[in-house]
């Protein structure tokens, strides 16, 4: 099978500086060269996420421009690493990648027509996973689910409180904890937002809006509080959390959608012997096992369908498109995961 024409010149959305939405745009690129530790791929669909507006703001560096955004994709695989050392490594075998065969991806740079990426940074997609699927879970699905085994390590008949519990991470945590056994108390917005939460497995879901969250959560628990915390809210719910968790309960804090934690005295865990965690993602995929151990237990979940993702909404490949979808997604309007369609005949 002969390799595929490659263009010289491709697609992207990015930026050629930081700012507003209004420094998003189209942009023409090289095709790009793949290193010979990398995996070159046709990008079918690319994830939005919270960091991408970072990149778009300035608060993460960005090397050079211009630079395409995204930070996350799926698609097709184009070319494998040319490295022969690359391909006898063992945990490269492990990971079944075959030209033709579906791959998610994770770095910067992804809202491009093709990506060429290390192959570490690469993660083959089993049958009954679509490139859609794959690009929408990848890192909310990692996320929630090295967070449920590392930085507290969910067990049956925990109880557990997710802040806020609709968003698309959310929704995975409260599914990967139900699946453990563990009972899920769940804070968000509004009644549509908590019936999402529901049938995602929340057992009990606050209105953060109408209720007072910590007396219903030490209602909830017979005073006692929770065994652990997700905490995606950051500054309004850190103090708070406190009062909620229990003795040697632990909290974790998952983002900062309300700003930033300000700093705070260690003492403040004495009083409950509380353990708090400020963990990323990237700490737990940190080696190639790790990643694929992680990603391989993630699509597992998805193919099986014990794990569902929800897409709320899907934007065209275009600047107004990855503007658009930046917009929804800091307006806090919306339940599930943004994607970015860039390849049009998937």
């Amino acid at each position: 099978m002969s390799a595929p024409e490659l263009p010289a010149k491709i697609k992207a959305v990015g930026i050629n500086r930081t700012g507003d939405f209004d420094v998003i745009e189209n942009i023409e690129l090289p095709i790009p060269a793949n290193a010979a530790g990398n995996i070159l791929v046709k990008v079918h669909y690319g994830g939005v996420n919270f960091i991408d507006t970072y990149y778009r703001k300035g608060l993460y560096p960005i090397a050079s421009f211009p630079q395409p955004l995204g930070t996350e994709a799926a698609g097709e695989i184009i070319a494998l690493p040319s490295d022969g050392t690359v391909l006898a490594d063992e945990e490269f075998k492990l990971r079944g990648f075959t030209v033709g065969g579906k791959v998610a991806v994770y770095g910067l740079g992804t809202f491009a027509e093709y990506v060429s990426v290390p192959w570490t940074r690469a993660y083959a997609v089993p049958e009954g996973v679509s490139t859609r699927t794959a690009a929408a879970s990848l890192t909310q699905g990692a996320t929630a689910l090295t967070f449920v085994t590392e930085a507290y390590n969910v067990q049956k008949g925990d109880v557990v409180l997710v802040h806020t519990v609709a968003g698309g991470l959310g929704l995975l945590f409260a599914q990967l904890i139900k699946a453990r056994g563990a009972t899920v108390i769940g804070t968000t917005s509004t009644p549509e937002k908590a019936a999402l939460a529901r049938a995602a497995g929340a057992d009990h879901v606050i209105l953060y809006t109408q209720e007072d969250t910590v007396q219903r959560v030490l209602e909830l628990t017979g005073g006692e509080g929770v065994h652990a915390i997700f905490d995606g809210v950051g500054k309004d719910t850190f103090e708070s959390d406190f009062k909620m968790i229990r003795r040697k309960g632990t909290i974790v804090s998952v983002g900062n959608a309300s700003g930033a934690v300000p700093p705070f005295p260690p003492l403040k865990l004495v009083e409950k012997n509380v353990r708090l965690l400020r963990p990323t993602l990237a700490n737990y995929v940190y080696t190639p096992e790790e990643g694929r151990r992680y990603s391989t237990e993630l699509y597992k979940l998805l193919a099986s369908g014990e794990l569902n993702v929800r897409i709320h909404a899907e934007y065209p490949f275009t600047a107004e498109g990855v503007q658009q979808a930046q917009k929804d997604l800091t307006g806090g309007k919306t339940v599930g995961k943004l994607i970015i369609k860039v390849a049009a005949d998937v």
